[in-house]
């Protein structure tokens, strides 16, 4: 039995490709009307956003993609795994549906490589839910992560012995009750050897702490150009449980976006889909009422 017929009830979607660069690039499309475009981060896929393509595709157009080395999609082992490539991607994907008025939904890295297509494609982003992520540059790095970019060790660590991404089913939710072993299946089943694992490893690697890094320029574009949507309607979801995109990130982006929604969750951590979809659901819904 693969993992995809362990995770059918949780994950029943039909699943679509696009190729790029002579690679395939998965992602759902569910649903019909408003487009919401949902973007994740390291080390998930679109597998977390199945709670919300399942509730908002009623009324919207659902599309959440997989990154090129992530769930679904392909996973070369010799492939420029850095943020420019992952934004190019998620333009190529835009551009080629043709995706207009898009509400962004990103969560960890996906805030910077959905803002990053932002940035790019403007006249094509109307509003931005985000969640527990970034945009912009830090300092901030977890001792937990920061020794997964050790070189070597951390290679060892993160694709031989899997510790990000089993690491992740545990630490990163407050209510470990809800991760059965369905939802664990589903979040690990994508990563279960040493080259599947290869994105997961590189995310960690990218991230650009000194302007010498390769994607530090990127990430510094991307933050450049997020003043061009202080006036857009954005919705900020916090787990405030979070220890790697801590609360002082959410403050950094309500700076930023003064005028920006905030739902503060004290009792849900980095995993927020995980621990509060009975919270966050509601609210994103009235959001997208209001403002699409």
């Amino acid at each position: 039995m693969t993992f995809r017929d362990q995770i059918k009830n949780e994950y029943p979607f039909e699943s679509h490709w696009l190729k790029i660069d002579g690679h395939q690039y998965h992602y759902l499309d569910e649903g019909a009307g408003p487009v919401l475009l949902m973007v994740h981060g390291n080390p998930t896929w679109s597998f977390a956003w199945r709670r919300l393509v399942k509730q908002l595709s009623q009324k919207y157009r659902v599309i959440a993609v997989d990154h090129m080395g992530c769930g679904l999609s392909d996973k070369p082992q010799q492939y420029s795994y850095q943020l420019a490539t992952h934004i190019e991607n998620l333009k190529t994907l835009i551009q080629e549906l043709d995706l207009q008025k898009i509400t962004l939904f990103a969560h960890d890295w996906g805030g910077a490589i959905g803002m990053g297509a932002a940035v790019d494609l403007p006249d094509r982003f109307q509003q931005f839910v985000l969640m527990n992520t970034a945009a912009f540059r830090s300092q901030e790095i977890p001792l937990r992560i920061a020794v997964c970019r050790i070189p070597f060790l951390g290679a060892w660590g993160v694709r031989g012995l899997n510790l990000f991404s089993g690491a992740a089913v545990k630490m990163a939710v407050e209510k470990p009750e809800r991760m059965s072993a369905e939802v664990k299946a589903g979040f690990l089943g994508p990563y279960d050897n040493w080259q599947h694992r290869v994105a997961v490893h590189q995310f960690v690697k990218d991230i650009p702490l000194k302007s010498s890094h390769p994607s530090y320029q990127t990430l510094q574009h991307v933050e450049e150009g997020l003043q061009q949507f202080t006036g857009h309607p954005m919705l900020l979801i916090w787990g405030e449980k979070d220890w790697c995109f801590t609360t002082s990130f959410l403050d950094e982006f309500e700076r930023r976006f003064p005028a920006a929604e905030t739902l503060r969750i004290p009792d849900a951590g980095h995993y927020v889909f995980e621990d509060a979809h009975e919270v966050m659901l509601p609210r994103i819904e009235a959001f997208l009422e209001q403002h699409v």
